[in-house]
């Protein structure tokens, strides 16, 4: 996305070193992994760091962002959300077109055609991303979790309570009820994509989490 606002922060780093450290095995070639976690818990934060990390490590690696895959830009998908809250939920986003990027890149495609949000135009445009080398794509966003072609996931166990600090800094929303309550209906979808995980940043972002089998 053009215009998005992201604030790094030490703890970032440091959990995207720990993930690398848990990851870098299995990273053969073309694997997708995923950030999802809940609205300001810090997924592009993350996955920024860690495709830059996988790149000094000399993994060639880029992020996707699910934001560019909503079926309307974002000041207007908010107009829509206002006319009827129940649309709330992963069926504003174009999560197969997302998929089948994905799929796409792991089967060795390149260029893939995919979109990319302008915020301040409330724009989407079509993005031609070359991935011809191209070892890891880290994907983030809400519902990415839920993907088919999603190799290993990362889950930040946030809820919108623990990260208005960080909505706020972003600027992207006007704090207000009617956004409480759309982020309390996407907490309700979110939070159960957590069993889904195969990593969990804990709420104070410390020490990742492995799940157990």
């Amino acid at each position: 996305m053009i215009g998005d606002k992201l604030v790094i922060e030490q703890y970032h780093t440091d959990r995207a070193k720990e993930v690398i450290t848990y990851l870098v095995d299995f990273i053969k070639t073309r694997v997708c992994i995923s950030v999802a976690g809940e609205s300001g818990a810090g997924k592009s934060e993350l996955a920024y760091e860690i495709t830059k990390l996988l790149t000094e490590q000399g993994i060639r690696a880029k992020t996707i962002q699910q934001d560019d895959y909503f079926v309307f830009p974002p000041k207007t998908n908010h107009e829509m959300r206002r006319r009827n809250i129940e649309q709330v939920g992963p069926y504003e986003v174009k999560l197969d077109f997302l998929d089948s990027n994905l799929r796409s890149f792991k089967r060795g495609e390149s260029p893939l055609y995919k979109p990319l949000v302008i915020f301040d135009e409330d724009k989407i445009i079509t993005e031609e991303m070359d991935v011809n080398k191209i070892q890891v794509i880290v994907v983030d966003g809400t519902y990415t979790s839920i993907l088919n072609f999603v190799d290993f996931r990362i889950f930040i166990d946030r809820d919108y309570h623990q990260t208005k600090e960080a909505r706020i800094r972003r600027g992207r929303d006007k704090i207000e009820p009617f956004l409480l309550d759309v982020l309390e209906r996407e907490h309700k979808i979110i939070f159960q994509h957590k069993t889904l995980a195969d990593v969990i940043i804990p709420p104070d972002f410390g020490s990742i989490q492995i799940r157990q089998e």
